[in-house]
């Protein structure tokens, strides 16, 4: 990785050695899928088969090795506020990868492939990856895949590497007509999650809620939401746990059992020594 120095885009000076991220809105996201054509069109990914998915408009479904951007339409019905009949409205999420600070998928490559960048992201070293797949479900998200049907190895969100390189923001971020992605350096999109929570809040908007802001999610989010309802209704997992985290109590659970069963092999060979 080249050393370089600190450029401006869009009011954020993007500098190697600073965490960045992004904020995504979903009070103002309109649904327009503005992202998900950016993104497939700077990295080059090719376009979903056009195909009824049973699921309104949201024709891309979920992340996956060639869709690192995914606008979800969640239709639902409610009471209205008079108790006459019902009303609908409808909830949109561009979601994308997290960037989490503790990995899961960086922790269990075992070549070196995943790495975090000098901007603080997470990215997959495609000349590296060898396609073992480890780190598919090592993702408490579920957001990398295996490009089966291309190179065979794992694909994800590179939060625009390529362009930070050059002092340019995210291609979705810069495209979002409505600013519901927000690009720049974490703690300050943080803080604007939380400015944004409060003016919600006092707006009478009460079922607002952040995801992946002040909650420890992963060791904390380089990229995280503002929420109209409980996360699992966004196909977001409610407490995520990094499954690797679970390797050292299976480990040692394994060494037990391993004494254990030494311990009765030496002892059935003592028994079977003093009877003969």
């Amino acid at each position: 990785m080249m050393p370089q120095e600190a450029q401006k885009t869009a009011g954020v000076t993007i500098e190697p050695g600073r965490s960045y991220g992004f904020f995504t809105d979903t009070t103002l996201c309109i649904g327009c899928k503005a992202c998900e054509v950016a993104c497939k069109q700077w990295n080059l990914l090719p376009a979903e088969e056009i195909r009824l998915s049973g699921m309104s408009y949201d024709n891309t479904r979920a992340l996956g090795a060639t869709t690192w951007r995914h606008v979800a339409f969640i239709e639902q019905e409610k009471p209205a506020p008079n108790g006459d009949g019902l009303l609908t409205r409808w909830l949109m999420l561009s979601d994308v990868c997290k960037h989490c600070q503790d990995a899961g998928c960086m922790n269990v490559c075992p070549t070196g492939a995943i790495i975090r960048t000098e901007f603080d992201t997470v990215y997959v070293q495609q000349d590296i990856c060898n396609g073992c797949g480890y780190c598919v479900p090592a993702c408490p998200f579920g957001v990398i895949e295996l490009d089966l049907r291309g190179d065979g190895k794992a694909h994800k969100c590179t939060l625009c590497y390529d362009r930070l390189q050059g002092g340019l923001e995210p291609a979705c971020a810069k495209v979002c007509p409505t600013d519901a992605i927000v690009f720049g350096e974490v703690s300050e999109l943080r803080e604007r999650a939380r400015r944004r929570l409060e003016t919600l809040h006092a707006r009478g908007v009460t079922d607002a809620r952040l995801y992946g802001v002040d909650d420890g999610i992963a060791g904390g989010l380089n990229a995280f939401f503002l929420l109209l309802d409980e996360p699992e209704v966004y196909n977001l997992p409610p407490n995520p746990t990094v499954p690797s985290h679970n390797v050292p109590e299976s480990a040692a659970a394994s060494v037990l059992t391993g004494l254990f069963l030494g311990l009765l092999t030496v002892i059935a060979f003592l028994l079977g020594g003093s009877r003969s």
